[in-house]
């Protein structure tokens, strides 16, 4: 008996100390959290700290001297070059994204709607991403054999008669830029959107046919608001890395064009890191704006 009290005791005090160990959900969730904090704090918020602190500092050919200066803001914003620059990459942007968009749109669209097997919507899918199983200067390069001077289009379009002499805007040019641009990005629009179309459900197409609801009411009132998420993550990825995106921009222009990013580059070569650093800042800030923008007016959550 005196055996079977002492057991009792010892694990009412082991129940006891399990009780006061316990901990609340909420900081439970915080621990397992934890890990993605310290990730995200060290390759992620502390280079962004670095960068805007470096975007503070003097410089010269010599070095970098730790000081507290606003001139390269003043430099940057004070510019109207620099002003001409960032209009110069909205462009491309705006323009990247309408025709990513479009096509992307289309292609999910087929993909969701108009493939029955599942097995072919994957395999589709799949073609649809082996372009991306090269590097994006492999892809970005092919154009030039293509639309170059004495390239594909330009020798078709002379034997055919349609053009007597070649086309000088189809390379090096902001044509080029935008078409590497579309080539290299449609697939990060056809993939959320494809997701997101992949949802709907198909009785609602029922249901709008029944209450006489052509096939274009169908599209406009129905798939495309439900497609609005999937189109606002591709907004997402398409904007970011267009805004961030200057090999493109230096190969396929020949040199004749500029963005933000390939500014940045130029002066990073020349050891103008501050300078860099406060062009940077203003880009991130930028991106982060239009990116708020974006989902003030569509949210996402139910896709993620």
């Amino acid at each position: 008996m005196a055996t079977i009290a002492a057991e009792t005791e010892e694990d009412g005090q082991g129940a006891r100390g399990g009780r006061g160990l316990k901990l609340s959900p909420s900081a439970i969730s915080y621990l397992q959290a934890t890990p993605l904090f310290v990730i995200l704090g060290l390759f992620f918020l502390l280079p962004i700290a670095m960068i805007a602190v470096v975007s503070f500092w003097d410089y010269d050919f010599a070095g970098l001297y730790p000081d507290f200066l606003t001139m390269n803001y003043a430099d940057t914003l004070g510019s109207w070059v620099t002003w001409k620059i960032y209009l110069n990459t909205l462009k491309f942007t705006a323009i990247v994204w309408a025709l990513t968009l479009v096509i992307g749109f289309w292609v999910a669209y087929f993909l969701a709607f108009h493939i029955r097997k599942t097995s072919t919507q994957m395999i589709l899918f799949l073609v649809c991403t082996v372009p991306f199983m090269t590097s994006n200067i492999i892809r970005m390069i092919s154009w030039i054999p293509v639309l170059g001077r004495n390239g594909l289009v330009n020798s078709t379009l002379i034997k055919m008669g349609i053009i007597p002499q070649p086309i000088e805007w189809l390379l090096y040019s902001d044509f080029a830029v935008v078409l590497a641009m579309v080539h290299l990005y449609t697939l990060f629009m056809v993939t959320p959107i494809f997701n997101t179309l992949m949802r709907i459900d198909r009785s609602l197409f029922e249901a709008a046919r029944d209450a006489g609801a052509s096939g274009w009411q169908v599209l406009w009132n129905v798939v495309v608001p439900l497609a609005k998420p999937g189109m606002a993550i591709g907004t997402i990825f398409v904007v970011t890395l267009v805004m961030a995106d200057f090999s493109t921009v230096q190969v396929m222009s020949g040199g004749q064009s500029a963005s933000v990013a390939l500014m940045m580059k130029n002066q990073m070569s020349l050891l103008q890191y501050p300078a860099a650093a406060a062009n940077a800042v203003v880009l991130l800030a930028v991106v982060l704006l239009m990116v708020a923008a974006i989902l003030r007016v569509v949210d996402i959550r139910k896709e993620l």
